[in-house]
């Protein structure tokens, strides 16, 4: 494990037991985002960096008992705090790594990631460890339940030209990492690029 990885882990496991009740108003943001990603029934999703698990529930509605939901996240205390809210009974869980998954190339219809880019030590490698466990014509949905502008301003921070999450630069690195974006929103109420895997 990367010494980023080590960081990351670190800053969740410290959060991991009130992330939740930091957070109590994020569920239907949660569940709008995962509505736009369009799951069919039957599809095979993974929620990646999946913290505790709030959109699993809502990812399981969506692909319904035939379809698939795996949840995978580098903390294990926020897989446990995910399972203490019963979230494990919509998805099992797994201590995975985004940027190596165990996972066969194409074996997905759809990712879902919730707040993964920033923690990502090389967001393009990610990314393109994502597209290739999503088969062509699948579907990717980076979520943050508060748009740029207003994360920005909820840390004390200003808004930067080379914010990855930037329309211009994250879709030249979503085409160099092999998917396409299809729709970008950053407004205050939330943050959704969805992108798909060209066919």
């Amino acid at each position: 494990m990367s010494h980023d990885h080590h960081e990351v882990r670190e800053f969740f496991t410290a959060r991991a037991a009130d992330w939740d009740a930091r957070f109590p108003d994020d569920e239907p943001a949660y569940a709008a985002a995962v509505a736009d990603l369009e799951l069919r029934t039957g599809d095979t999703v993974l929620d990646a960096g999946c913290g505790t698990g709030r959109a699993l529930p809502a990812l399981r509605a969506a692909v319904g008992p035939e379809g698939r939901v795996l949840g995978a996240d580098l903390t294990p205390a926020m897989l446990e705090a995910a399972v203490r809210a019963g979230r494990h009974r919509a998805a099992p869980l797994t201590v995975a790594d985004v940027t190596r998954l165990p996972l066969r190339d194409g074996t997905l219809d759809a990712v879902f990631a919730a707040g993964l880019l920033s923690h990502l030590p090389d967001p393009e490698a990610g990314l393109r460890e994502l597209a290739r466990v999503v088969r062509p014509g699948g579907r990717l949905a980076l979520f943050h339940p508060v748009g740029r502008a207003a994360l920005a301003a909820r840390k004390g921070r200003r808004l930067t030209p080379d914010d990855l999450r930037a329309e211009p630069n994250l879709r030249p690195v979503l085409t160099r990492s092999g998917w396409r974006l299809s729709s970008y929103e950053d407004v205050d109420a939330r943050f959704l690029a969805l992108a798909e895997r060209p066919s």
